[in-house]
């Protein structure tokens, strides 16, 4: 084999490694594309379907909470009603276990607004009410379920129902006035109120 003949060779063979390399190296790109390309879509697909997943269970729980809010479009279609036991009187109570357990009941209420009101009016007149107007007074924070009918009622802002008028009634709704301009910023404490609403 000449001179010539044998250079031709090497470098036949050189450019034949040289492609096959550059046609490894081009397959590599092409598998390492085709790998970022199939984990891409992997996650976009995961994604989507945990989304999908999620969707309906996000939906249930904001459909399925109990107060929507006072938006004038609010259908309330779906709160929750849950219905409460009615209320009976207590039989058996001496006047004595009345009062205190009266007491508790105006101090610990459902709203701030009536803490302040209640505890206040009980320290004021619990420990000289009658038999007839504890009773009263014991439907009347007791009977309705709901806190804010009791503070509207009081302050005039809406009608009372017939059921819980009368003397009790009008005395807190004269009471709620504060004719005398007291600051009522907070309720006494049991404590306080225990000892204020002892007879004698």
């Amino acid at each position: 084999m000449s001179l010539a003949s044998r250079d031709l060779s090497i470098l036949g063979h050189r450019l034949l490694s040289s492609q096959q390399e550059q046609s490894h190296q081009d397959s590599a790109v092409t598998n390492k594309k085709d790998t970022m390309l199939s984990a891409f879509v992997a996650k976009r697909l995961v994604s989507g379907v945990c989304q999908a997943l999620w969707r309906p269970a996000v939906a249930e729980l904001v459909t399925t909470r109990g107060y929507k809010g006072e938006a004038p479009d609010d259908s309330r279609g779906d709160l929750i009603e849950i219905p409460l036991p009615p209320w009976t009187e207590k039989d058996g109570e001496t006047m004595d276990i009345k009062r205190r357990r009266l007491l508790f009941q105006s101090r610990k209420r459902g709203m701030l607004e009536n803490c302040i009101l209640l505890s206040l009016f009980a320290k004021q007149y619990l420990n000289t009410m009658t038999e007839h107007q504890l009773r009263q007074y014991d439907r009347l924070i007791n009977e309705p379920s709901n806190d804010w009918d009791i503070y509207y009622w009081a302050t005039e802002a809406q009608p009372v129902p017939d059921v819980y008028t009368g003397e009790i009634m009008d005395l807190l709704k004269e009471f709620t006035k504060n004719k005398d301009q007291e600051q009522r910023l907070d309720a006494p404490n049991l404590e306080y109120l225990d000892k204020g609403s002892q007879p004698g």
